[in-house]
């Protein structure tokens, strides 16, 4: 039988997990595990995320910067958004934000079943939403499929958006 990709405790007792990292067979992902045979993906880091949350909820900003590979560690805080009018029935915990948004279909990526704001979206969010935008974490989610060209493009599409004037100015000095 052949372990998932991600190990969480729903899978093995936590101190089996947590056993099994020590004598080397399993790594850190997140609050989960991955044999040390896996080759750490972007996949494995959004269902690491995305572990027994539900469906609906979607990792973005500096979360989904994470899974793309834009931050070596993972958020302290993690950030998911869901659909508006989407019905979300658990509440968030403290270590987790969640926020209703407006997205389109083709800026999600479902990555095994734990959905993504995809580049793009993710590097529009931050360039939106960052207090201290990181022109670094811009590079490497460039570098991981982001385009530069449809963030501003859709930016500029969108009419009352908050914070349109620093995003585009954001954008275009990446």
């Amino acid at each position: 039988m052949r372990l998932p990709p991600v190990l969480s405790a729903d899978d093995l007792p936590a101190p089996e997990l947590y056993a099994a990292r020590l004598d080397g067979q399993l790594f850190a992902v997140d609050a989960c595990f991955a044999p040390v045979d896996e080759i750490e993906q972007p996949r494995h880091r959004a269902s690491a995320l995305l572990s027994g949350l539900g469906g609906k909820l979607i990792a973005e900003q500096l979360s989904a910067a994470w899974v793309w590979g834009a931050l070596d560690a993972p958020p302290a805080h993690h950030q998911f958004c869901v659909a508006t009018g989407a019905r979300v029935s658990h509440s968030p915990a403290r270590w987790m934000t969640v926020r209703e948004v407006v997205i389109e279909a083709d800026e999600l990526v479902d990555l095994g079943g734990a959905l993504v704001t995809d580049p793009t979206r993710t590097l529009v969010d931050l360039a939106r939403f960052g207090a201290g935008f990181d022109f670094a974490v811009a590079a490497r989610l460039i570098a991981a499929g982001a385009s530069v060209d449809r963030a501003l493009a859709s930016v500029v599409a969108r009419r009352n958006l908050p914070n349109k004037k620093t995003t585009l100015g954001r954008l275009s000095r990446c």
